[in-house]
This record gives structure tokens, C-alpha cells and sequence, in this order.
């Protein structure tokens, strides 16, 4: 039964060794080039927007692009502080993404709580007498 093992256990060692050799001269799979494929500009142009009196959600968005592949388009988002966000933008593909945020309203914050944000505690240091040093003396 201990031959029988052995002989197992080589055969094993040989097998793992055998597929962790490299193979070929690029020692893995072949690589193959990826083309991407370039298409057109697609034009489009699309709306969406949410306006729900009951949960506050009040956005929305518009975006085109023209047969050049020039992109435009805004959106407006409510921001939890009660101002309004709006975002202009352009995109094309000498100047890249070109946006313009603006905000109407005035930001509106609750009022601070009774200790503060995040107001530091102070704790005061703990004291402990450590027993004075007993007296050295030097061996002559």
C-alpha cells in the first residue's frame, strides 16, 4: 500500500509540473488583437423628468446629439439644502466635456443642535501618582 501511494504521489508531482511548464515562446494563450469598431454619430434627442409632490423628487433632463456627434444637454436636480441645481454641458470630440454649473435659490439649513456638530468632549486627564524612584547606588 505505501508503493501504491508513492508511485501516486509521483505521478501527481509529474502531472502538476508538467502543466505549470511554460508553453510556447509567449508562455500563455495567444493574444489577439481587439479592433474596435468606430460608428457614426447616431443622433438622437430624448427628455425625462420626475416631479413627485409626495417624497419632493423634482428633476429632470434633455440631451441631443446632432449627424457631427455634438452633444448637448442640461439637467436640473433639487439639492436636499432647497436650492436647485442646473447643469448645462456640451460635448464633442475636439473640446472634449464642457459643463456649466449653476444654482438658483438660497441654501436653507436646519437649525444647530443643542450641543453643536460635532462638538469636541473634553476629558479631563487621569493623574496617577507613580511611587518616587528608590536611590541608586553605584557599585565601587
Amino acid at each position: 500500500m505505501t508503493d501504491l501511494l508513492l508511485q501516486f504521489l509521483v505521478l501527481c508531482a509529474v502531472i502538476a509540473s508538467a502543466v505549470a511548464m511554460p508553453q510556447g515562446p509567449g508562455y500563455g494563450p495567444p493574444r489577439v488583437a481587439v479592433v474596435e469598431e468606430v460608428l457614426p454619430p447616431q443622433p438622437f434627442a430624448y427628455q425625462y423628468g420626475v416631479k413627485d409632490s409626495y417624497s419632493g423628487n423634482d428633476f429632470d433632463k434633455t440631451e441631443t446629439q446632432d449627424p457631427a456627434g455634438n452633444v448637448e444637454g442640461s439637467y436640473r436636480v433639487n439639492l436636499p439644502d432647497g436650492r436647485v441645481q442646473v447643469v448645462t454641458y456640451h460635448a464633442d470630440g475636439a473640446n472634449g466635456f464642457i459643463a456649466d454649473v449653476k444654482y438658483e435659490g438660497t441654501a436653507v439649513y436646519p437649525p444647530e443642535p443643542v450641543g453643536g456638530y460635532g462638538a469636541p468632549r473634553v476629558v479631563a486627564p487621569v493623574v496617577v501618582a507613580a511611587p518616587a524612584p528608590r536611590p541608586y547606588a553605584v557599585p565601587v
